[in-house]
């Protein structure tokens, strides 16, 4: 049969959530691709569990199609699936995306698509390495599964060169995997007048230092908080604002603030999004990702195209941050965070001509008009692999 060359395509996009709220980088990263890729396929589907999925959610999607399904026990979790509309649906794509790597739907699609015959790409968006408390349980998983579904794909995705070597631990060659990073889509992140969550946290006209994610232990709060407890009196004038959802840790880190006798000086928002977020951005004199493991921050992104400039680790799969002038990268750990801050509050003057290179750099390198077409290309040659 012909090649497909330009012909649109039919696709369904596999993630386990879609909340971003506590679905983080995977979910948004997939909700914003299939948002893009709309416009490039004969559909765009995406198939997920109901955990978290708003009304709201729903209509920003437009025309990209969702199948939700329903969670009995959210602990497990454990779903409510019909094996029949699964098959139904994979046998209507051409070609279907994996995103993330340990978790049930993939399973299900996985073993689905193989019977089928569909051809799948698989992004695992940094869940390889064998990280945490549950590594015997990720052990097993990919000696029952895991290393089958990653070697059986049609094309592999990396987020960031450090997946390369991921990938060959799994068996993958290199020259295999196709380098798709995170995109953003400007337009989500027009910065108005309204100050209603920096008025809410009586921070008119205070420079603050903003995090923005889980706080759980993978993303380094912690890190971040002793970091700035060591630097606080020396930059009196600073408070520090934690965005996020509490991962498990909020109670240990308000213990510490306490101790430190710092209440008055370090913010815990809790979970924010839309205005409110991009309110945050734009207010914050720079963002800090402490991560202890990151494929690739997308909050960077976000930072980026509001001109916010960043200090990260160097486990956020973002070094050449550093290299092009819109922020610092530092070493995961307290000593490496402190120095950080202290350059980057010690610099004042220099933030804004950050924040305007690291904008340049985001909108040259990592918006979804330029991601998408990537992801096409790789799409059509999977596609192609089913009709020759």
């Amino acid at each position: 049969m012909t090649a497909l060359g330009n012909k649109k395509i039919r696709l369904l996009n596999v993630t386990v959530l879609l909340d971003p709220k506590i679905g983080g980088g995977t979910a948004e990263r997939t909700f914003q691709m299939s948002r893009a890729l709309l416009n490039e396929c004969t559909s765009v589907t995406i198939l997920t569990n109901d955990i978290g999925i708003t009304a709201d959610r729903k209509k920003s999607l437009g025309n990209v199609g969702l199948m939700a399904l329903p969670v009995i026990i959210k602990r497990f979790p454990v779903y409510y699936v019909s094996w029949a509309k699964i098959k139904k649906m994979i046998n209507s794509v051409d070609v279907i995306h994996l995103m993330g790597h340990w978790n049930p739907i993939n399973i299900l699609v996985y073993v689905a698509a193989r019977r089928l015959k569909v051809p799948y790409v698989v992004c695992p968006a940094g869940e390889l390495p064998l990280f945490g408390r549950s590594s015997l349980i990720k052990r097993i998983y990919n000696l029952l599964i895991g290393y089958r579904m990653i070697q059986n794909a049609a094309g592999h995705v990396a987020i960031t060169p450090d997946e390369f070597e991921a990938y060959e631990r799994y068996g993958i060659d290199r020259s295999q995997v196709v380098l798709i990073p995170n995109g953003i889509n400007e337009a989500d992140f027009q910065v108005s007048q309204d100050q209603g969550f920096v008025s809410r946290l009586g921070l008119n006209g205070v420079p603050f230092i903003l995090f923005m994610g889980r706080l759980n232990p993978i993303k380094g709060p912690d890190l971040l908080l002793d970091a700035f407890c060591r630097v606080c009196r020396q930059f009196s004038e600073y408070h520090l604002v934690f965005a996020g959802p509490d991962g498990g840790m909020l109670n240990q880190l308000k213990e510490t603030v306490k101790a430190f006798h710092i209440q008055d000086r370090v913010h815990f928002a809790g979970y924010i999004s839309g205005q409110d977020k991009t309110c945050a951005y734009a207010a914050a004199d720079f963002l800090v990702i402490p991560s202890r493991q990151e494929a690739m921050s997308i909050v960077v992104l976000e930072a980026g195209i509001i001109k916010t400039p960043v200090l990260l680790t160097d486990c956020c799969g973002f070094d050449e941050v550093d290299s092009m002038g819109g922020g610092l990268v530092v070493r995961a750990s307290v000593e490496g965070l402190e120095k950080g801050l202290i350059q980057m509050m010690g610099k004042k003057a220099v933030l804004h001509k950050m924040g305007e290179l690291l904008y340049d750099f985001v909108r040259k390198n990592y918006t979804w008009d330029l991601i998408s077409t990537l992801y096409m290309d790789l799409f059509r040659k999977a596609a192609e692999k089913n009709v020759q």
